[in-house]
């Protein structure tokens, strides 16, 4: 199947700007080509062009464009293409219904409740997929042996795929199915999504409904079943959809490609890349594997070429391109994710780990605050950089040009409106005139304003600045800077995230605009040689004809890994590896060149972290499964990614997977001869580096003699690409014709205390890798839930007062409560701290936000100097310590001592030994109050102790790190300059809301809000405009209460940074200096600053709501959110769980509030459907929003949700709840949003409002009825009211990012 004998071999990207075309000629040779993928007035298909092109100028025969190819010519094609990607982030799929499960129809849209973006008041969410939705009265659920549900008796018992036992409580009505589906089709619909529940392990339902929905005419119908057959809902139904929407689309496509080929390809094997970076026949291409077709034979490309040719080193693919850049990593095997969210569409297949930042040529450059920032929006292709001639803006690619890197005499002619014409340099230079004068204003008015302040103001932003003036040259060298250290890192973030070391890796750099940035990333990152292939213009296409033709199949399991399941696992094994060969073997491959793998999806039982395994290099023993041995293989992985195991726990299977590979790729054989002549540069120019500008020769990449090496600085220009070879780097050609670099250390000026502009962004973006990979380590090392899944933690930075320099991830109710608790251990243990100590705190008097987040914090010393320089900090959320209930998170405590263990200043780490026997007293002292118990799991606490002690000393290594390159001064200055930038930033906002109040008057504003039991917020707000400065009074708030709705002082600092920053509106540090321009008193003994021993477990969940309400009704800025957490959590002897509940987001000036989301001071994911039914006694009768509670207006507020729990047990149920009595205000005429509401319903009919916090005994049989508070309205509702036209813009400008790195950090901020 490799090279057909005396044909043409074609592997074609369809990308969305260009196509590439690689093509193995009958003599053996091979060509390339690069054309538009659109070209309407030429021709209908880029691939079939490209094909047409090449036949006809090698065979010298005619092959008219009117007239379909002449296939007899032609062995194979392969394809990779964006067609579903683009109609995914187009949202031009085909038409679709959902048919879901009766009491989910919303399940999609809601999701997991989290928002993307922290801090962007309007919930910008991507559309779902379907059109409409058709509910089945339909279920089944997992039969548990010790539910004790009365009169619930099933239809009947049936056995899963996965062996576990269900109950059919109650079957389909084909008959209203039929009566729905042809509703449907009358309406134009012709393609049926179904998700039907715990259809991954029992399908017949959903498989009756596929059969009748294909005999009633819809021409696509996908179950989520076959689709992907894995446990939770949610993202197997966004996959179903997503290959209803797509698959159309793709056939349509392939429909037009084979009707410009004679008998429509029937005798060509034609074969396309899915995204896991295998090749599958045409007909089986599918939209739910089809999503990163493109991207994917990049990865091939660069994974079959670098990784054999640098002596097997792992390998970090770079593909940069005009609006975004890949990075993915190769060590021998294709990493690959099975979740991962495209377009805000998260799909449960098997994927490359693909990871997209918002950094690329076409990616804007803006100067805010006195910050270089690059990105993430992007000028795209239309209208494209400046130097394009379309108006467009500065970026990337401008500052290359501007800086001699890219030479316009070596660009094809293609810009311009009539796209005739050459670059343009001095449009480029015209852009960066105008922003050049707009820093050097910015830096010159910082001298005057440092002038006037003179020495009394030591620590303010305006100090004292060496640079007077940038000249355009720096101006855009920063940018470029700033934009290299977006890029690395996510590169650091991926290879640490596995416990890699980044340094070790070889970089492999394509795409078009990678070549002029790999040498200054490489160098960053401690890398030392970069691998650019021949073809790395058209890497992607080159990869396809070098791939493999994958099947692969997969099967769900509940089984745990021990002898007596593994003849079933091997009996199961058996039959996919034959299932896979068998359809191989159709395809026309001989078993010699058929191989299958074995995965296994493995974890520790009572855990959620699964690894999918193989066991290659762990062969099967007497102990193993015959496919190998797969406990070795997971344990010592998981001991690689996690630092521990857990030795005595069971491992469970989750899944059983099988890829099937046959081969097929061409083997690249063309070697160059070694050269004897010396490279000759065919001109010489002027090019622009840290130290001015340097004569650069220029090379022309065909014309090298191979071995040669060649000095930087030089430029090596290809037809597709440029590579800039930096001074203190070498370039050679290898024998296959490919560019590989060393790349030597920077001898860099050495940085003196004064303010940089360009290393101001830098150093923000190191500090905040630091606290990144500080929890890394914590997330790698911890052992509890809490931590290792939910992510519920975070890693702080702070300068030598205390003051938080830098802080990940972004959780809002951590936001700044971290800088009170390190500020109180300086104040009250001084100089009593030395090195190798570690404190440990919790209490509400010492910054703490309620006592099961405990925080460890850790001093950085350096040798010559007796106070500690920086503190690094973790705070992470333990499951318990002690106290009246369960979770540490009562909802009736009238006092601290029932909410658990309590630290002020306790030395956790002495002279660097772990104080365990004294924490473990400590944690068992609640013990001693009526009612309380001592910490429920001691082992876990220690653990995620030790873990918060390890991601700290992380931490400090780094700031070590940092300090060693260049100098503590140094290292100090840019962190007060840090803290300045986000003081200048909050300012300006400050300024900028003044100026708008000129108008009415008055700068002062106030708000009032209350809690359900009647106790008022209140704050007045007054704003000095010549200063940018404001007081923030909450005078006039009520006093403590007897409950625990109290909120530390902590509580509000974090509320009030949070909204400052959603004010702002950009990105700014999250750093001390939110705060420095804000003056807050808040009077002793009022609910906002309680007594010592007040119970505060509430005030962290649900006051903390209600301060971001006021805040934001002061300002006007938007009608209030759901404002509450909505706390729910029930427990027995043997189970426990706990989940916050989303509602209605807030409408605001130009937008509709977001159903069903979670608001302001929360952001936490909700536990899929089936996961919830499959681990706890409980089913969930209803899960979907609640019309109608959003509040009216020109602008509606969000609705809340509905959401019911039938309980299989006993059990006692707690409720922690507000907005209950209250409403969520509308604003400017708008309409309140409804308030909550908790209802029980008991086994014997009786109903019962349960009111906002109570705790409960429950019968098996009674069901929990929750109604969430919607959001209020904005504007009143007779204003012209339209919905919202927000100006339609491509998905992936709005959410550019992808792949693992982004879903770690989403579920970082969705805690």
């Amino acid at each position: 199947m490799a090279q057909s004998k005396g044909k043409f071999d074609f592997a074609i990207d369809r990308g969305g700007t260009f196509t590439d075309v690689f093509a193995r000629l009958p003599d053996g040779r091979e060509r390339v080509l690069k054309l538009l993928s659109r070209d309407p007035q030429n021709y209908k298909d880029a691939p079939t062009e490209g094909i047409r092109r090449i036949l006809e100028e090698e065979t010298g025969q005619a092959f008219p464009r009117d007239r379909p190819v002449d296939t007899s010519p032609i062995g194979w094609i392969r394809m990779g293409t964006t067609v579903a990607t683009n109609a995914l982030l187009e949202r031009e799929g085909e038409r679709t219904a959902l048919l879901v499960t009766k009491g989910f129809k919303d399940l999609l849209h809601i999701g997991t409740q989290a928002r993307p973006k922290l801090f962007d008041l309007e919930v910008a969410v991507p559309d779902v997929l379907y059109e409409e939705v058709i509910e089945v009265d339909e279920r089944v659920v997992l039969q548990q042996e010790d539910c004790e549900l009365p009169g619930k008796h099933p239809k009947h018992l049936v056995t899963g795929r996965t062996l576990e036992t269900l109950e059919v409580w109650k079957d389909i009505d084909l008959e209203q199915v039929e009566k729905d589906l042809r509703g449907v089709l009358s309406r134009g619909i012709t393609s049926l999504a179904v998700l039907l529940l715990h259809s991954y392990t029992w399908s017949v339902h959903e498989e009756a409904v596929g059969s009748l929905a294909r005999s009633l005419g819809f021409t696509q119908v996908s179950l989520s079943s076959q689709v992907m057959p894995m446990v939770r809902a949610v993202p197997r139904g966004y996959t179903v959809c997503a290959d209803a929407y797509l698959t159309p689309k793709i056939h349509q496509y392939l429909k037009g490609f084979t009707s410009g080929f004679k008998g429509a390809l029937k005798d060509v094997d034609v074969l396309f890349m899915q995204s896991d970076g295998g090749l599958t026949p045409m007909e089986q291409f599918c939209g739910s594997r089809a999503v990163l077709s493109g991207p994917a034979g990049g990865v091939v490309g660069y994974a079959i070429t670098s990784y054999s040719q640098m002596e097997k080193k792992p390998v970090i693919g770079f593909d940069m391109g005009g609006t975004s850049t890949d990075v993915s990593r190769y060590a021998g095997q294709y990493e690959h994710v099975f979740e991962a969210t495209t377009a805000g569409v998260t799909l449960q297949a098997p994927q490359l780990d693909i990871n997209t930042v918002a950094a690329g040529g076409g990616s804007r450059l803006f100067f805010r605050s006195g910050m270089f920032v690059v990105g993430p929006e992007s000028a795209g292709a239309h209208p494209g950089p400046a130097c394009y001639r379309k108006g467009g803006p500065l970026t990337v690619t401008d500052a290359n040009l501007a800086l001699g890197r890219l030479l316009p005499s070596f660009f094809p002619k293609i810009f311009g409106p009539a796209e005739n014409e050459p670059l343009c340099l001095e449009e480029t230079m015209k852009h960066f005139h105008r922003l050049n004068q707009e820093i050097n204003c910015f830096l010159s008015s910082n001298q005057s304003q440092a002038g006037e302040n003179g020495a009394s103001n030591s620590q303010s932003s305006m100090l004292p600045n060496s640079q007077s003036k940038m000249s355009v040259e720096e101006v855009a060298m920063g940018f470029i800077r700033v934009a290299n250290e977006a890029m690395c890192r996510p590169i650091r973030a991926l290879t640490q995230a596995k416990g890699h070391d980044t340094s070790q890796h070889v970089l492999a750099c394509f795409g078009g605009a990678g070549g002029q940035h790999a040498c200054a990333i490489a160098r960053s990152l401690g890398m030392k040689t970069v691998f650019i292939h021949k073809y790395s213009g058209v890497l992607s296409a080159y990869g396809l004809a070098l791939a493999d033709v994958v099947e692969e199949v997969q099967e769900p399991c509940s089984l745990r890994y021990e002898q007596q399941s593994f003849t079933t696992l091997d009996r199961s094994v058996e039959q996919l590896s034959k299932r896979c060969h068998d359809t191989l073997c159709a395809r026309g491959f001989s078993s010699g060149q058929i191989t299958t793998e074995v995965f296994l999806h493995l974890r520790y039982e009572g855990t959620d972290c699964a690894l999918m395994v193989t066991a290659d290099g762990y062969p099967s023993n007497a102990q193993s499964c015959r496919a190998g041995d797969f406990r070795s293989a997971f344990t010592k992985r998981y001991l690689k990614e996690f630092g521990f195991t857990i030795p005595d726990r069971a491992i469970m299977v989750d899944d059983i997977r099988v890829r099937g590979c046959g081969k097929s790729g061409i083997k690249s054989v063309y070697k160059q001869k070694m050269g004897h002549k010396q490279a000759k540069p065919v001109t010489m120019t002027k090019c622009y580096f840290e130290g001015g500008y340097l004569d650069t020769s220029v090379y022309l990449w065909e014309e090298l003699p191979c071995g040669h090496g060649i000095q930087g600085p030089a430029i090596i220009i290809d037809k597709n690409s440029t590579i800039l070879v930096e001074p203190c780097c070498e370039a050679r050609l290898t024998e296959g014709g490919d560019v590989c670099m060393t790349v030597g250390s920077d001898p860099h000026t050495a940085l003196g205390t004064e303010l940089n502009t360009v290393q101001l962004s830098i150093f923000s973006h190191r500090f905040m890798s630091i606290a990144e990979q500080m929890g890394r380590v914590l997330q790698r090392t911890s052992i509890s839930t809490n931590i290792k899944e939910r992510l519920d933690f975070s890693c702080a930075v702070f300068g030598p007062d205390g003051g938080l320099v830098s802080n990940a991830p972004h959780i809002p109710v951590h936001l700044g409560a971290m800088q009170e608790t390190v500020q109180y251990q300086i104040r009250s243990l001084g100089n009593k701290l030395k090195e190798g100590d570690v404190i440990l705190s919790n209490h509400p008097c010492a910054g703490g936000s309620h006592l099961p987040d405990l925080t460890v914090i850790t001093p950085v010393f350096r040798k010559g100097v007796s106070s500690p320089v920086f503190f690094v900090a973790s705070r992470g959320h333990h499951a318990d310590i002690g106290g009246i209930t369960p979770g540490s998170m009562p909802p009736h405590s009238t006092s601290l001592q029932q909410e658990g263990a309590v630290f002020i200043s306790f030395k956790l780490v002495t002279g660097g030994v772990f104080q365990e026997e004294a924490v473990t007293d400590a944690l068992m002292a609640p013990a001693q109050y009526p009612g309380c118990s001592g910490t429920r799991n001691l082992h876990d606490n220690l653990s995620d102790l030790r873990a918060q002690v390890a991601a700290n000393r992380r931490g400090s290594q780094l700031v070590g790190e940092l300090i060693d390159s260049y100098g503590l001064a140094v290292v100090q200055a840019y962190m007060g300059y840090i803290q300045s930038n986000a003081e200048l930033a909050v300012r300006d906002m400050l300024r900028d809301f003044a100026r708008r109040r000129q108008q009415t008057g008055s700068l002062e504003v106030e708000a009032e809000d209350f809690m359900d039991d009647g106790t008022p917020i209140r704050l007045l707000v007054r704003i000095n405009e010549k200063e940018g400065s404001a007081v923030f009074d909450f005078t006039g708030t009520g006093t403590e209460v007897w409950g625990n709705c109290n909120a530390p002082r902590a509580i509000t600092l974090s509320a009030l940074i949070y909204c400052l920053r959603c004010m702002v509106g950009q990105d700014i540090p999250l750093n001390q200096g939110c705060l420095t321009p804000i003056k807050v008193i808040v009077p002793a003994g009022c609910i906002l600053q309680p007594s010592q021993d007040a119970a505060v477990v509430g005030g962290n969940v649900l006051t903390s709501q209600r301060v971001v309400d006021v805040i934001f009704k002061a300002f006007e800025v938007c009608a209030a959110s759901q404002g509450c957490m909505n706390n729910i959590s029930f427990g027995s002897e043997k189970v426990g769980y706990y989940e916050t509940v989303a509602g209605g987001a807030g409408a605001g000036p130009g937008w509709n509030g977001r159903s069903g989301v979670h608001s302001h001071m929360t952001n936490t994911r909700i536990t899929d459907p089936e996961i919830l039914e499959k681990r706890y006694p409980v089913i969930l009768e209803q899960f979907s929003l609640w019309p109608g509670s959003g509040g009216a207006g020109k602008y509606r507020g969000g609705d809340g949700v509905i959401r019911k729990l039938l309980f299989r047990n006993k059990v006692v149920l707690s409720v922690l709840t507000e907005r209950r009595a209250t409403r969520p205000y509308g604003l400017k005429g708008g309409e309140d949003g409804a308030s909550g509401l908790n209802l029980l319903h008991r086994a014997d009919s009786r109903v019962i409002n349960l009111g906002a916090k109570t705790s409960v005994s429950l019968q098996p049989g009674d069901m929990f009825c929750l109604y969430t508070p919607g959001g209020g309205g904005y504007g009143r509702g007779d204003e012209a009211s339209t919905t919202p036209q927000s100006k339609r813009r491509r998905l992936n400008e709005t959410f550019p990012e992808r792949g693992s790195v982004f879903e770690y950090r989403m579920a970082q901020e969705g805690v």
